[in-house]
């Protein structure tokens, strides 16, 4: 039997495991963490949460994002899709949980995001005592070709912690 604190949103920040954003960084080569505390910000540049509201600071450059993973999180994509369509930062890179049955998912993710590249097994959070309950993906909207068909791809989280 499952137990239900797994599904819960007790805890919705998650810190990215370092090997999946170096992974990404060599390819995207960040200049914003727009979901970040002092203590798990990736980049040089981040906006603190709860301080600084990502949802509401300007983005630039390349984005990462990593939201929290509560009710709200449809805000971020469609804020990162409404980056995007309207060229206000190159490209945005987000950590997702996969919620394809979600309206969330069906009006930011689906119709805009250039690639999606699905983590084969469950990503283990830094400072999580396991594997996520819930399959991940590498969310990728890219300024350069909007708007988008997806492609997806994988990434492999066997192994890794």
């Amino acid at each position: 039997m499952v137990s239900r604190t797994l599904f819960s949103s007790n805890k919705t920040a998650w810190e990215t495991p370092q090997w999946l954003f170096d992974l990404l960084n060599a390819q995207y080569h960040f200049t914003l963490d727009v979901c970040a505390t002092p203590a798990n910000a990736k980049c040089s540049e981040f906006f603190a949460l709860p301080k600084d509201d990502g949802l509401q600071r300007r983005w630039h450059g390349s984005v990462w994002v990593n939201p929290p993973y509560g009710r709200g999180i449809g805000l971020w994509t469609d804020r990162a899709r409404q980056q995007i369509r309207y060229k206000r930062v190159d490209r945005v890179v987000m950590l997702l949980p996969v919620r394809t049955d979600t309206k969330w998912w069906n009006r930011s993710v689906n119709p805009g995001a250039k690639e999606l590249r699905f983590i084969d097994g469950r990503l283990k959070f830094v400072g999580a005592k396991g594997s996520a309950p819930f399959p991940s993906v590498i969310v990728v909207y890219d300024r350069r070709d909007w708007p988008h068909l997806n492609v997806g791809a994988s990434i492999s989280a066997r192994g890794r912690s």
